[in-house]
């Protein structure tokens, strides 16, 4: 499970780290540094600044092939807090949403093209 794995990075890297040190340098509370290291799905702040403190895209957590300019860890970690969502749906969903943003964004950049100049 990717909360695990997230919990299993921090320990790994806070070392010999105290927790009030560790959470102090990633910009959380000590209780919550403790919460996700035993497991808790942290909310996307925090997830946020975990991530940026282990050096790693949010994406390998979440085990989420990522196009760079894509969203999807963000969606997908919001889905996956909701926990009335199986984890498959929850990445189904996330992928959906992607893909339809990605489509907005194709359609947009197309019509600012074909805008005559003068207009």
């Amino acid at each position: 499970m990717a909360v695990l794995r997230l919990g299993a990075m921090l320990r790994d890297r806070r070392g010999r780290l105290g927790i009030r040190e560790a959470a102090g340098k990633i910009g959380i509370s000590p209780a919550t540094l403790v919460r996700i290291e035993a497991g808790r799905i942290p909310d996307l702040e925090t997830f946020q600044k975990v991530c940026s403190w282990l050096g790693v895209n949010p994406a390998e957590i979440l085990d989420i092939p990522v196009n760079p300019e894509s969203s999807l860890p963000v969606v997908a970690v919001h889905l996956r807090a909701d926990k009335t969502l199986p984890p498959g749906a929850a990445s189904d969903l996330a992928k959906l949403i992607v893909v339809a943003q990605q489509e907005l964004v194709r359609r947009t950049r197309q019509r600012q093209t074909n805008v005559p100049s003068g207009v």
